[in-house]
């Protein structure tokens, strides 16, 4: 009982998503570029490094789903347990079958945040609202102005279907399936991804990645 009543004390894991190709990324710059988006220098930081800061500063725990090109710079910024590497054929899943590697990387998770790794404009507390929310709902998200972003959270009884997901849909048919509780927050960067080199550069002026919150000091 003493476990049990820890387990759920315990805020949701945040499952960070790393193993994409970045082929849209890749493809506006061209042949010449060798460099994941992830990788891109973001202030003091890089992208992914950005993003998991946010996450640290948020105090839940995380795993990063990433694959082996990443894993020199994932491992410098969480500790190695807290990786889960896939194959380069695994990763080409779809991002269905990441989330379900990282969440079987935590079975007794009080439940689960779904962030891509490409987000380094999120509040870390746009993060902690969503993860309060799965104290009394089953599926929550984030919502700014109306329009829904990440993290989505899981509840810890949608694991059995969260491991079995697979292809591109990602979570999507379990959030049509369930009542999902949006959480709306004043942060526009819950629907910001990098996906092009304008979106870096958007970021980059921005500075929003790097403006501490109370509480949070910038990654880097």
């Amino acid at each position: 009982m003493l476990h049990l009543t820890m387990q759920y004390q315990q805020p949701p894991t945040v499952v960070v998503l790393a193993a994409g190709q970045g082929s849209r990324f890749a493809a506006q710059l061209g042949t010449a570029h060798t460099g994941h988006k992830l990788e891109q220098g973001l202030g003091t930081s890089t992208v992914l490094g950005t993003t998991l800061g946010r996450v640290i500063a948020s105090g839940c725990p995380l795993v990063v789903v990433t694959t082996a090109r990443l894993v020199p710079l994932a491992s410098t910024l969480v500790a190695r347990r807290d990786l889960v590497v896939l194959s380069e054929d695994e990763a080409r899943r779809g991002v269905g079958h990441s989330i379900a590697a990282g969440v079987s990387e935590r079975p007794l998770a009080s439940g689960w945040l779904v962030l891509p790794g490409d987000m380094p404009l999120i509040r870390a507390s746009s993060i902690r609202a969503v993860a309060d929310a799965l104290r009394e709902h089953a599926v929550a998200f984030s919502q700014y102005r109306g329009r829904r972003g990440h993290p989505v959270g899981f509840g810890a009884e949608l694991y059995s279907e969260l491991i079995a997901l697979t292809g591109d849909e990602g979570a999507r048919r379990i959030v049509a399936r369930y009542p999902a509780q949006p959480v709306s927050v004043d942060d526009p960067g819950v629907l910001v991804d990098i996906d092009t080199p304008t979106d870096l550069a958007h970021a980059r002026s921005e500075q929003l990645a790097l403006a501490a919150e109370p509480g949070e000091t910038p990654p880097g």
